[in-house]
């Protein structure tokens, strides 16, 4: 275990993790109106919209529009999603950033779910998605282990299970002729605790200690926020996060599925502890009021109606002063 780093790099999943999950249809003009408000607080990179299937995600019908409606700020990565050839296609015709990489679910009946093919058919056919990127001249850089700490519908998964999920990614990537240089762990059914990230990125860097390791985590249990300090006390520098913890897997098999870890409370407690983020927290706090603005009901964050500590130590000194 080593020092907590200097500096993170936190991605924000909002738009796009958390709207999918919405039982209403949320006007696209709002939509954009949150992005542009996330534009505001320095982050670097956005993920917009998500190019699925409809039926399954009503809430990415107007995925199209909104990619077109985002009026894009100079150094920010405004990304799309895709899960499939067709998806793929979608987003290459936009205006977003497509980023290329291999995604490997970790088991089997969650990939039926969330992509609707088995582990082994979504990997074929990814490599049409594979040859796309090559074809493009894309770079291939990362693999994403999908629901890599448990599953709501199969249980506990092994390490060994995992570590074979992330072998999958990387003789993807090499079949296609590509070199990963990192993995994403991704924990959608919200199964990730400090112990289990001790143990799978201890696994993970024990086997490839040259590969980069990031976390996408949910706090579907309230153990969020804990798993991504132990993965600041292992050195991981970028975490995926949701504006006021907006969100949550449509698909997780849970009635309580939460968004990724609440990205103004991450940079709060990075920025408390010392870890630079390079995010403005009173931003994100104003950005997190305009998402409970959009989806019309309280959402979970918590700096949001605290406050900061810079701004609760001010109104003791007053208080104190007067």
């Amino acid at each position: 275990m080593s020092d907590l780093p200097k500096r993170v790099s936190i991605a924000e999943e909002g738009p796009r993790e958390g709207f999918q999950s919405e039982k209403k249809m949320i006007p696209v003009a709002d939509k954009v109106r949150l992005i542009e408000a996330l534009a505001e607080t320095g982050l670097k990179h956005i993920a917009c919209v998500s190019y699925v299937n409809p039926k399954r995600v009503p809430t990415m019908a107007d995925a199209d529009e909104v990619a077109q409606a985002i009026r894009q700020k100079p150094g920010i990565e405004y990304s799309a999603l895709w899960l499939n050839q067709q998806g793929l296609e979608r987003a290459l015709r936009g205006p977003l950033h497509v980023d290329g990489g291999v995604r490997v679910t970790a088991s089997d009946t969650f990939s039926k779910k969330n992509i609707g093919k088995s582990v082994a058919d979504a990997l074929v056919e990814q490599r049409m998605s594979l040859k796309t990127f090559k074809d493009r001249g894309m770079p291939v850089e990362w693999g994403v282990i999908l629901g890599a700490f448990g599953c709501n519908y199969e249980g506990e998964l092994s390490t060994e299970l995992i570590l074979h999920r992330v072998q999958q990614a990387l003789d993807e990537a090499e079949l296609a002729g590509f070199k990963l240089t990192g993995i994403k762990l991704t924990d959608a059914m919200g199964w990730a605790t400090p112990q289990s990230v001790y143990r799978l990125i201890g696994a993970v860097r024990s086997k490839w200690p040259e590969l980069e390791v990031s976390l996408h985590l949910h706090d579907t249990r309230g153990t969020g926020m804990a798993a991504a300090y132990a993965g600041l006390q292992l050195g991981v520098t970028q975490f995926d996060a949701s504006i006021a913890g907006l969100g949550g897997c449509p698909f997780a098999a849970t009635d309580g599925a939460a968004g990724n870890i609440c990205t103004e409370d991450f940079a709060f407690m990075c920025e408390e502890m010392g870890v630079e983020t390079g995010l403005d927290i009173d931003r994100l706090i104003d950005a997190a009021k305009v998402a409970e603005e959009v989806v019309g009901r309280l959402l979970p964050g918590h700096v949001m109606r605290g406050g900061t500590l810079k701004a609760a130590k001010a109104k003791a000194a007053q208080k104190a002063a007067a």
